[in-house]
């Protein structure tokens, strides 16, 4: 298994398979309007800028599993990330990123790639996994890692061909 097995929900109510995005070097996130580290989406959007031509992408799921902190409806995240942060990264529909209704695919991020102490909860919003071209999840970063502090660790993974490419 990896995560081109698993399909997420856009904003908008569709459904897509994560494996239009194979190839590809991804940061995957949970995120939130009304946080403390909300503005990340400003270094999460330069990361993108800076390598997406390189085949790199943000891909960020609102979650309010954490202190209330993204109320909104989808349609108001879409707005909020847009107008406040210029966010032109995909920002998927709201997920649970915990408990019994988490989303299979953080279920899955959680295994591969496990917090402090070797725990798999996430522990609050701008949890960041890094995945390389292959699906793999290279590595987990905690919600206080600035975006800009991965940048190596970003363009080690756009480096590195994917197999049979």
């Amino acid at each position: 298994m990896t995560i081109y097995d698993f399909e997420v929900e856009k904003a908008d109510g569709t459904t897509m398979s994560m494996r239009e995005y194979q190839g590809k070097v991804l940061l995957i996130v949970n995120t939130a309007s009304k946080c403390g580290f909300t503005p990340q989406y400003e270094g999460l959007q330069k990361l993108y800028e800076l390598y997406r031509d390189r085949g790199f992408e943000v891909l960020a799921f609102p979650c309010n599993q954490f202190g209330n902190q993204e109320p909104g409806s989808n349609e108001e995240i879409q707005t909020f990330c847009s107008t406040t942060y210029r966010v032109t990264f995909p920002v998927f529909a709201k997920v649970d990123v915990n408990g019994p209704n988490a989303h299979p695919l953080f279920e899955y991020l959680k295994k591969q790639a496990k917090g402090a102490l070797g725990s798999e909860a996430i522990k609050w919003n701008f949890t960041k996994f890094l995945v390389d071209r292959d699906g793999r999840v290279v590595k987990r970063y905690a919600p206080q890692t600035s975006p800009e502090s991965i940048r190596e660790d970003i363009e080690a993974c756009l480096v590195h061909a994917s197999r049979g490419q």
